[in-house]
């Protein structure tokens, strides 16, 4: 009998091993079955409970070699008809990963219980055999076995993962026939199906029926809302589960920085962060990679840095959130300070940390480093290049006026161009007035990007820096013509406890008339010291005194002078914007960060500008 355990004890678990040896041990003499239990003949009992110990040990540590010679002995012994015994093997081989060997055993059963299709439909939603779960299920329906809340919410599971509404709302109406949907596990999978297939109002409507909420639901309706944008319904949700006492996870507490960082709510994030501290959950890895991020995102780069260097252990991830939060906020030579760091420590680049520090180099136009990076990159056998770090090279390239190189560059990659690539040689073809190249790109672009207003725009910015006002008429007939929608410009500031938004030309907003007033005093200053409009960065082919005009009233002037009499003067302002801020309001803020002796910070929809003392921390490239 001994001859059927042949492995090597550096192979499998030591654990099992030594208990494996034991077993064996026991099984020397001549073993007989009898009335279910394993005897030996000279002495001791040893009673088939030994076996399933050791079988539900190789489930817990899948040891799927120990576990089928152990599968071996219950079909010498004849334990292969015995239900629990089956159940515990299949158990053994859907952790395994071994679907087929599980569906054996169970398709040969004698005699099934609840728990044998349990586990076997638990089985293939845990492995990905999302439709082989759902088949299943049907087959247990119509033979009319008896199911319980498990087998409900492990098929709902599967739902989950194939989006399958309408079987969800089948299993939901068999839940409420049998009286499951009461139940916080049927309830919750029904939940998460709902959310995941976007209806977040069956999702909320489900969560509002329930008696009964764990954690787990109040963590899946929370990123049901995440999933559909609505982040500011999530955080009115997490602040309900802070009033009602639930104990929360570091994945609702990544998830809601998450929300703080995409509206870009730092006094909810630093709230959130005491939260964090008070609950011991800000050492934990995911905890504080989302509040580098937070922090990073509402333009607190220091305070970013500190929850970082705080973390005695750091993986790869966190490194990568730092030297990304380095590269949004222009400061490039700490991302390469910490890349160098990073594997100092012992912690290698993945593609993630090539992506950040690549963008760095872009945005601060370091085209000899971007380029060192990028060799890098490819002789790194342990991280496969993509269109991705392609892409950010192209935008290196084209960032720092070398339209041509960039144009060459494309023909040579191994990867089909991308809109975004197209799009960064566009935008250099603006710099360098090479209407050529930038006919091409916008051909591209309005075939990737047919419903996308602003590609037009763009081309049409580049006839009218060319000063081909003729061009530029077409380039706008054809964009009205063509139905894509250009994205209104938009600012916004938080003050008052409120999100203050504001466009080109506002005349919405209730204290508009104080933030035109202060807008012209600040002007006043201005003339002061000569500083005239940038009439150059408005491409309409108007008179000099109506493009100074229009570039008076955009949107992030407006919002600065709101911030001006709605903030208190000691703190630094913070603007968020949809677009890129433009060459004019760039100069604006210079010049008004030294005049009020303010801090401005401008989050635009590539990266922060830090405006002090007259000037910005991108130094004038972006």
């Amino acid at each position: 009998m001994g001859i059927w355990f042949h492995y090597r004890p550096a192979v499998a678990c030591s654990r099992i091993f030594f208990a494996a040896r034991a077993f064996c041990n026991k099984l020397k003499n001549r073993i007989v079955l009898k009335d279910k239990k394993l005897v030996r003949v000279e002495r001791n009992l040893i009673d088939v409970f030994t076996l399933h110990e050791l079988l539900q040990l190789c489930a817990q540590r899948r040891s799927l070699l120990v576990g089928k010679s152990c599968h071996g002995l219950a079909i010498h012994f004849g334990l292969v008809t015995d239900t629990i015994t089956c159940n515990i093997l299949i158990n053994l081989y859907t952790k395994c990963g071994q679907n087929d060997c599980a569906r054996c055993v169970f398709d040969t059963m004698s005699v099934r219980s609840i728990v044998s299709w349990n586990t076997m439909i638990a089985g293939y939603t845990r492995n990905g055999e999302d439709v082989e779960a759902l088949k299943l299920f049907s087959r247990m329906h119509q033979e009319g076995t008896q199911m319980s809340e498990f087998t409900l919410s492990s098929t709902l599971c599967a739902c989950a993962a194939k989006y399958a509404i309408i079987e969800c709302k089948q299993l939901h109406s068999i839940a409420i026939k049998l009286a499951l949907d009461s139940s916080s596990f049927v309830g919750t999978s029904v939940l998460d199906v709902y959310a995941k297939c976007n209806m977040i109002k069956d999702a909320c409507w489900v969560f509002d029926k329930m008696p009964e909420k764990t954690s787990v639901t109040w963590s899946s309706l929370f990123a049901g809302y995440m999933q559909n944008g609505l982040h500011e319904q999530a955080l009115c949700l997490f602040q309900s589960a802070q009033r009602e006492g639930v104990q929360l996870t570091e994945f609702t507490l990544s998830s809601v920085l998450s929300t703080c960082a995409s509206l870009a709510l730092i006094i909810e994030g630093t709230q959130v962060h005491a939260v964090i501290v008070k609950n011991g959950f800000h050492r934990n890895f995911y905890v504080a990679t989302s509040l580098v991020d937070v922090y990073a995102r509402c333009g607190q780069i220091k305070k970013a840095y500190e929850v970082f260097a705080d973390m005695e252990q750091k993986n790869v991830v966190l490194w990568n959130a730092m030297i990304a939060s380095f590269s949004r906020h222009a400061h490039s030579w700490e991302a390469m300070i910490l890349f160098e760091k990073m594997q100092q420590v012992g912690i290698f680049p993945n593609e993630v940390t090539y992506l950040s520090i690549l963008s760095a180099c872009s945005h601060t136009g370091l085209v000899e480093e971007g380029r060192h990076y990028f060799n890098l990159l490819m002789s790194d056998r342990t991280v496969e290049p993509n269109a991705l770090h392609y892409s950010c090279m192209v935008d290196v390239l084209s960032r720092s006026g070398k339209t041509d190189e960039a144009w060459e560059f494309l023909h040579k990659m191994p990867f089909e161009p991308t809109a975004s690539m197209w799009g960064s040689l566009l935008g250099s073809c603006r710099i360098n007035k090479n209407i050529r190249l930038a006919r091409i790109a916008a051909e591209q672009l309005f075939h990737l990007e047919p419903e996308n207003g602003g590609n037009h725009v763009l081309l049409s910015d580049v006839y009218a820096a060319s000063g081909n006002w003729e061009n530029v008429v077409m380039a706008r007939k054809y964009l009205k013509d063509s139905g894509a929608k250009k994205e209104m410009g938009r600012s916004w500031i938080e003050a008052k406890g409120k999100i203050h938004i504001f466009v080109v030309g506002e005349r919405g907003h209730p204290e508009i008339t104080d933030v035109y007033n202060k807008l012209d005093e600040i002007y006043h200053e201005m003339r002061k010291i000569s500083h005239r409009t940038n009439t150059q960065c408005d491409l309409h082919d108007v008179h000099p005194d109506q493009k100074e005009e229009l570039l008076k009233h955009h949107s992030e002037k407006l919002a600065f002078a709101f911030g001006l009499i709605s903030l208190p003067p000691n703190i630094p302002m913070t603007i968020y914007k949809n677009l890129r801020i433009c060459g004019d309001c760039h100069s604006f803020m210079k010049i008004v960060s030294c005049i009020t002796e303010r801090r401005v910070i401008v989050r635009d929809i590539n990266r922060f500008h830090h405006f002090k003392d007259g000037s910005c921390s991108c130094g004038d490239f972006w």
